[in-house]
């Protein structure tokens, strides 16, 4: 089997230097256990590689099993639309437990989105087709579960473990800056 290589897309929602030596991308399920889990190992690793990480978050809403969780995309692409994504991405990780339509857009309004103007979004449907995206290009890249990461462009397939994790960042880290 060929492996896949990701490309970062202007339309992806990034946090870091598009400069930075390595890049992780993970495809991900606000409803997840697994993704809230290590949505904590993700920020310290952040935190700790700094300008060195670029971040790449991706929607994957395993609607089988998470029934919230694409209503909690299409609400974090709406508060993207207004400049807020990483701060809903965090506040929806940090309210797994609550992702109605209801608790959603009080989050919205939490980030400083509008409230009414979220609430109508949601209701149309307008970020579906962007969630839908992603969470196909997903599939075209073999996810299959969620949490699903990538280090500059192949596929991470080991236990999340914030120490293997951070060590295989830091070394494509230190192979793209020497090369």
């Amino acid at each position: 089997m060929r492996e896949r290589v990701i490309e970062i897309r202007p339309d992806d929602h990034v946090s870091g230097s598009p400069n930075a030596p390595v890049t992780l991308v993970e495809y991900g399920d606000y409803e997840c256990p697994h993704c809230g889990a290590a949505f904590p190992i993700v920020e310290n690793i952040r935190r700790r590689l700094g300008d060195r990480l670029q971040f790449v978050y991706r929607h994957f809403p395993l609607t089988q099993s998470h029934p919230h969780a694409e209503h909690a995309a299409e609400i974090a692409e709406a508060a993207g639309e207004r400049g807020a994504f990483w701060a809903m991405h965090e506040t929806l990780f940090a309210n797994q437990s609550a992702l109605d339509d209801v608790s959603l857009v009080a989050y919205a309004q939490s980030v400083g989105v509008d409230p009414q103007w979220a609430a109508e979004a949601l209701a149309a449907g307008t970020f579906a087709p962007r969630v839908r995206e992603q969470f196909m290009s997903g599939v075209r890249n073999g996810v299959n579960g969620t949490p699903t990461f990538f280090i500059n462009g192949r596929r991470f397939d080991y236990s999340l473990n914030e120490r293997v994790l951070l060590a295989t960042l830091e070394d494509a880290a230190l192979a793209n800056s020497s090369s």
